[in-house]
């Protein structure tokens, strides 16, 4: 009998990495703690207890929360002080956050203890482990998180449940009681100390979380772009000239001599181009849309690379308040203000819409009869009786539309809380959260194009593809068939997304033409 093992992501005193935290949000990985985490966890937790020893007022530790900083609270009520934020702080309202989020938040969130600087119990690091690991998943709310003071909200569901209350997500979706699932996982509600109310909650990991998410998402999405890009221009008979390495040479952004790259290797090898290769007088200059996809999909590219930087930096940092110094100084910070990630994710959202605009672009090109260099109207072989994919270009049009939106950045979006003691926030919460949006539109998009470049390919038959081209088609006849009469279309369309969003069609395609970039 055969047994799976899990992998691992063991928790140092220097954090995780991107890839543990999407083995842990997207799979089964187990969480264990490292024995030199734990005695980093218990020297800045001995500090704590010194500080409660003295007495003296200490942010967090002795005294209220936000505008009640300067309230004294009694040593004998600090631990009600702890669980009465969980409680207060628990307020969010609105549907759930998937699931993939909340894990990526718990485990950014025992990375942030991990790190010795917040003077908590190893125990409360493992208590976090132990959820993950039993698969309990707490009921996160969309809204709530301002992100300053971090993600004070989403996290403080997260705690609650640790406390046997607040709720979980059901395997179903639905919204279930934490302390039966405690107890159906064995695990027991953990009673706080001093300071580990606030160490739970202070933080960006929800923010921090959906950024490592999307910039994965996006990586991948952007080099789909480069393949949807091509079978678009291979289809409309477009010309590889444009993409010339010595022509990208001589505008040296790094992203744009990648993508050009792609795109002119993708193109090689195909009938479809060589049909007019050497016609030096065929599409003297293609549309934009065509020639310019590397510049537009490039700057992308190195729009990631800077969000991909202030992740990892942020990936390191102690972002917790107040901190636990070594030499015994307990000291308030603003590490947990949110700016950085909200800046990158604002940006990286306005890269992302303009990929997918330009996508829809091309495929209103390739439905255009006047455009399209002799393909039939809207890519129907009967083109009056038969709408082909006019409306599918409908529906790109109007993602396009609500990704513009959706590109205005959030970041700059501050309003004041706490009694004007938090006077200004970042909202990296809200600008991580449209950045996935506007990734799964991209997909979206790029399966609009992926679907239209393909029906253009079918129809320049006889002509053979490129080998990127082939692939593609046999990845998308299985359920779009070849060009005939109208078929019902959403269920193509979803098809095509889950094309995108997978491994399979671009791993057929680096078999044949190499790793692309």
């Amino acid at each position: 009998m055969s047994t799976v093992t899990r992998p691992v992501v063991t928790v140092q005193p220097t954090g995780v990495t991107p890839a543990d935290v999407r083995a842990v949000a997207r799979g089964t990985a187990t969480v264990v703690l490292d024995p030199s985490t734990v005695e980093a966890m218990a020297a800045s937790r001995a500090i704590v207890d010194r500080i409660e020893q003295t007495g003296r007022p200490v942010y967090g530790v002795s005294t209220g929360f936000g505008a009640l900083a300067n309230t004294f609270v009694a040593p004998e009520r600090r631990a009600e002080l702890q669980h009465a934020l969980i409680r207060s702080h628990a307020a969010g309202i609105g549907a759930p956050m998937p699931r993939e989020v909340v894990r990526a938040m718990m485990l950014l969130r025992i990375r942030s203890l991990a790190l010795g600087h917040s003077g908590v119990r190893p125990q409360l690091a493992q208590a976090l482990a132990d959820l993950l690991n039993a698969d309990v998943t707490p009921w996160v709310p969309e809204h709530g998180s301002l992100g300053a003071s971090g993600d004070l909200a989403p996290l403080a569901h997260c705690a609650l449940v640790l406390l046997g209350e607040g709720w979980v997500l059901g395997p179903d979706g639905s919204r279930r009681d934490a302390a039966q699932a405690l107890r159906a996982a064995g695990l027991r509600p953990v009673t706080l100390a001093a300071k580990e109310g606030l160490a739970l909650v202070n933080g960006t990991d929800g923010m921090l979380g959906m950024l490592l998410l999307a910039i994965a998402d996006a990586a991948h999405l952007f080099s789909m772009a480069d393949v949807t890009a091509a079978l678009a221009i291979e289809a409309m008979l477009g010309s590889e000239r444009p993409f010339l390495p010595e022509l990208h040479a001589i505008r040296p952004h790094p992203g744009q001599a990648v993508s050009a790259a792609n795109i002119h290797r993708l193109l090689q090898n195909s009938a479809i181009m060589d049909s007019h290769r050497d016609d030096l007088a065929h599409a003297v200059q293609d549309a934009y849309s065509m020639r310019c996809a590397p510049q537009v999909a490039g700057a992308a590219r190195d729009t990631l690379d800077f969000v991909d930087q202030v992740a990892a930096r942020e990936l390191r940092s102690v972002v917790d308040n107040p901190v636990v110094l070594p030499d015994g100084r307990v000291e308030s910070t603003g590490n947990f203000h949110g700016a950085p990630l909200g800046f990158a994710a604002d940006f990286l959202a306005i890269a992302a819409a303009e990929v997918g605009a330009i996508a829809e672009r091309r495929v209103d090109r390739l439905l255009d009869v006047t455009r399209s260099r002799e393909l039939p109207a809207f890519l129907s072989p009967d083109a009056g009786v038969n709408s082909g994919l006019m409306i599918a270009q409908y529906t790109a049009a109007g993602i396009v539309a609500e990704n513009r939106r959706l590109a205005a950045p959030a970041s700059v979006d501050s309003l004041p809380t706490s009694g004007m003691q938090e006077d200004h926030v970042s909202m990296g919460w809200a600008a991580t959260r449209k950045l996935r949006t506007v990734l799964d539109n991209l997909t979206s998009l790029l399966a609009v194009e992926l679907l239209a470049g393909v029906r253009g390919l079918q129809l320049r038959a006889p002509l053979a593809p490129s080998p990127a081209g082939r692939a593609a088609v046999a990845a998308v006849r299985p359920f779009a068939g070849a060009p005939g009469p109208d078929i019902f279309l959403a269920p193509v369309l979803e098809a095509a997304r889950a094309v995108v969003a997978g491994p399979g069609l671009r791993t057929a395609i680096e078999a044949e033409v190499g790793p692309l970039g």
